[in-house]
């Protein structure tokens, strides 16, 4: 609530009693209201907007030509997918117009337990770009997954009282919830009671199944990818979080939703996006640009990635150009290629030109001192070639293929693999099928998962990450065990990230100290290292298709079908058991 002498300047301001500290003069204003645009000035004080009409201020900023709309929202992102530090984060997505996200930080939550959560607050406070967190939900992601923390309903609890934790991340784990798994509705509970938004995760769930889930109070999903999927989820009353993120791009496919009435209850997010991305095509920006292109009426897709999440999540004071609204505004050159020239963020000038303003200052060894999980997160053995030794089972080979463009995977039964020369057994470039090993890196367990995987290109060498959804395990993918162990040892040497081997050497590395997930490098040196890795992969075949080290990092997560490979070995999701390779 605002102080009376507060209010009383900011109407002396709207009413034309008293000069507007700045004014954004003959500008085109995108109205998420009307659906229209308006040209008018804009008087803003104190971070606010005070009125839209005819103003003078102390400064005045000629917009003519200009379009000015909201601030983009990403309703839903996880910051450590871009691979830098939350500064770094900012000044990939702030220029874009985005000024605000909801992030959920299961990522560092699974590497770092509470540390890790506690870490993403304090490295976000204070950043032009405002950051509200969704507690996260599935730490680990099911109970075949196999993390460094565990995240109960009495942890998550006490964060709550922070006005910055607007609800329960992504309930990925849909079978629970349907099965009515106590933990989870404990959790679910708990943010309902306190009147938090409830996110969810649930691919192809519908029937009764999705009445289930949905009676439980999940609230939304990002996770579709067809047209029927998601008006059957609108249908049963949730919102739908339309995705085009670095792997995960379901725009196109769901295009139909950016028309009445299904638009009104539907938002842009990224889910995960790599910093190359953000850098060079855009954020929230370039998915409204995209659905332009595709046939999408421009104020809409507008309203989509401002106000819709704004209203979904509770943000009473941003997501309009509306008197008393925050100032955090975007000014674009034209509605068609949504150029972002200027943004305001609570009526400062923050970025220009796709360039941050303001420079914050480091405090990377306070945080590190703060934090220690955070910053050594990798406890493992080096890795030998007896640990990803496979024994055949039978006669049969089951692999995991990878779908372009989708974290979807299907399966793929095939005759067993008689490896040539150079390769591993059960690998055969000609069929396109290579080897997979996953390693435990957090407690010491010493568990190793192995299986194979078909529509990777890969065709030789190795690619080894610990940017593994969720659990964030040490994940190797190659052609030949000796590649193999060399890639895996590079990665658990840095403390973390992703590495290239070939032939006995080391193609490439990026080290990701932070958490095993992220860097404090800055965000364009992680751009041009990432780039030559995957300029390195390209080359031993992987398509450009596919992302090699984004696709690679979801391969994984037992939560989205069909199959995936963790440290248990191979999992079939939608069974919620662990498969042979072969039999």
């Amino acid at each position: 609530m605002q102080r009376f002498e507060d209010l009383k300047k900011m109407m002396d301001v709207a009413s034309g009693r008293r000069k507007a500290s700045l004014v954004l003069k003959h500008g085109t204003i995108v109205n998420v209201f009307t659906e229209k645009t308006e040209v008018a000035d804009i008087a803003i004080e104190d971070g606010y907007i005070a009125g839209i009409g005819e103003y003078d201020g102390e400064e005045n900023v000629d917009m003519t030509g200009r379009y000015i709309c909201p601030g983009f929202i990403d309703g839903h992102i996880h910051i450590e997918s871009s691979m830098v530090s939350p500064p770094e984060f900012e000044k990939a997505v702030l220029p874009h117009g985005t000024t605000a996200v909801i992030a959920d930080p299961h990522e560092i939550g699974n590497v770092a337990d509470c540390q890790g959560i506690d870490y993403m607050l304090e490295a976000t406070a204070g950043l032009d770009l405002d950051v509200f967190i969704m507690m996260p939900s599935c730490v680990p992601s099911t109970g075949l997954d196999e993390s460094g923390a565990v995240l109960g309903a009495a942890d998550i609890k006490p964060y709550y009282d922070n006005p910055r934790i607007l609800g329960l991340a992504e309930v990925m784990d849909s079978v629970g919830v349907v099965g009515g798994l106590k933990d989870l509705l404990d959790k679910i509970g708990e943010a309902a009671y306190r009147d938090k938004v409830i996110d969810g995760h649930a691919p192809f769930l519908g029937g009764k199944a999705l009445n289930a889930y949905v009676c439980s109070g999940v609230l939304s999903d990002h996770e579709c990818s067809d047209i029927s999927e998601a008006l059957e989820k609108l249908g049963r009353g949730q919102w739908i979080m339309i995705r085009e993120g670095t792997a995960a791009r379901n725009l196109e496919a769901l295009m139909p939703l950016f028309e009445a009435p299904y638009y009104e209850r539907c938002m842009l997010v990224t889910d995960d996006k790599h910093p190359g991305d953000l850098i060079s095509i855009g954020h929230i920006d370039y998915i409204i640009r995209k659905a332009v292109s595709l046939g999408a009426d421009p104020i809409k897709a507008i309203k989509m990635g401002t106000y819709n999440a704004a209203r979904y999540f509770g943000l009473k004071d941003r997501g309009a150009v509306m008197p008393g609204m925050r100032a955090d505004l975007a000014v674009l050159e034209n509605l068609v290629d949504f150029c972002v020239t200027r943004v305001y963020k609570d009526g400062i000038l923050a970025a220009e030109n796709g360039r941050c303003l303001h420079e914050k200052p480091d405090r990377s060894r306070e945080l590190e001192q703060a934090y220690p999980a955070v910053f050594d997160s990798f406890h493992m053995d080096e890795v030998t070639l007896n640990d990803i030794a496979y024994e055949k089972k039978g006669n049969m080979q089951r692999v995991i293929q990878f779908k372009p463009h989708e974290l979807l995977t299907e399966e793929r039964i095939v005759p067993w693999q008689e490896h040539t020369e150079g390769t591993a057994p059960g690998v055969s470039l000609k069929s396109d099928i290579v080897k997979a090993a996953v390693f435990e890196r957090h407690l010491y367990t010493g568990h190793t998962g192995i299986g194979f995987i078909g529509g990777y290109g890969l065709k030789s060498g190795a690619v080894a990450t610990s940017v593994a959804h969720d659990s964030h395990n040490l994940i190797v993918i190659g052609t030949n065990d000796n590649d193999m162990v060399l890639a895996a040892n590079t990665v658990r040497r840095n403390k973390g990230g992703l590495a290239v081997a070939v032939d006995g050497q080391v193609a490439g590395e990026l080290a990701l100290p932070i958490g095993g997930i992220m860097t404090g490098a800055s965000v364009h040196e992680v751009e041009e290292q990432l780039e030559n890795l995957k300029q390195k992969t390209l080359e031993l075949g992987i398509s450009a298709d596919i992302d090699a080290f984004m696709t690679l990092a979801f391969v994984s997560l037992p939560v989205i079908p069909k199959l995936r490979i963790n440290t248990y070995g191979v999992i079939d999701v939608e069974r919620q058991e662990v498969v042979e390779a072969s039999f």
